[in-house]
């Protein structure tokens, strides 16, 4: 399909999801989670993949929700609503994740990086949680991505939003791996042979180890609201028409 937002394809057992949004930078827009989530059953569901690679075209890995489809939108219709499925599906699936990050990934993006077993970014790649600038908070993805950082840091940059770079991501725990762009391929084939030699069954079943799914579910079910509701909440709207707009929101001081 001419008009896909997200590419899938099998090789020598791995199972590469391509998200391919470059004019949103792979925001995560209706139609990408739709995409997304679909690829994603599939791979877990096919007995030949045994590996699932996370891709990305254009300079931006994911730049969180799609804040356009976010205007004017209640707490109910929110997209980030979904969100919690497309992340237990690369926690909880059986089959081990590896997100393989080009460039950078904000917010939601974040998420996705936490959720996956393994992430290997470029040092052309950097993060920031920018909810709190949007009037947001980032409740949905703090269920993935508290566990991985340093609880200092994590206050830090979840209260600031301020930009970090790769290096700082693999110091705090957030990403497994900082490589030179031209070094991003090899580190990621590393991985994904090193994970392909594991018996599936056995990986299948550390992974449930590693990540209870009914303590998942409980978390996402007390995070959500939270999200949402600040998704559609004056504050937020504000922020993101400020976003929008390209200037600041009304509660920073001149």
């Amino acid at each position: 399909m001419a008009d896909e937002l997200v590419h899938y394809a099998v090789s020598g057992g791995v199972a590469t999801i391509t998200l391919d949004s470059p004019h949103n930078r792979n925001a995560l827009s209706a139609q990408l989670r739709r995409e997304l989530s679909a690829g994603l059953t599939t791979a877990h569901e096919d007995p030949d993949v045994r590996v699932i690679v996370l891709d990305h075209t254009s300079e931006v890995f994911c730049a969180g929700m799609d804040l356009k489809e976010a205007r004017d939108t209640d707490a109910s219709e929110q997209g980030v609503n979904e969100f919690p499925h497309i992340l237990t599906q690369i926690l909880t699936g059986a089959k081990p994740v590896v997100a393989k990050l080009a460039g950078p990934a904000r917010a939601g993006g974040i998420g996705i990086v936490a959720a996956a077993d393994i992430a290997v970014a470029s040092r052309a790649a950097t993060f920031a949680f920018t909810e709190v600038r949007l009037g947001l908070v980032p409740a949905v993805i703090s269920v993935p991505i508290l566990p991985r950082l340093l609880p200092r840091q994590a206050r830090e940059l979840f209260l600031t939003g301020e930009r970090f770079d790769a290096d700082r991501a693999a110091q705090v725990g957030l990403v497994n791996s900082a490589v030179e762009p031209d070094a991003l391929d090899g580190e990621v084939d590393r991985y994904v042979t090193a994970l392909a030699h594991g018996g599936p069954d056995a990986l299948a079943a550390t992974k449930s180890l590693l990540d209870s799914h009914d303590e998942l579910q409980q978390r996402f079910d007390e995070m959500l609201s939270l999200s949402a509701e600040f998704f559609a909440g004056s504050e937020a709207q504000e922020g993101i028409t400020a976003f929008t707009q390209k200037r600041a929101p009304s509660w920073v001081p001149e």
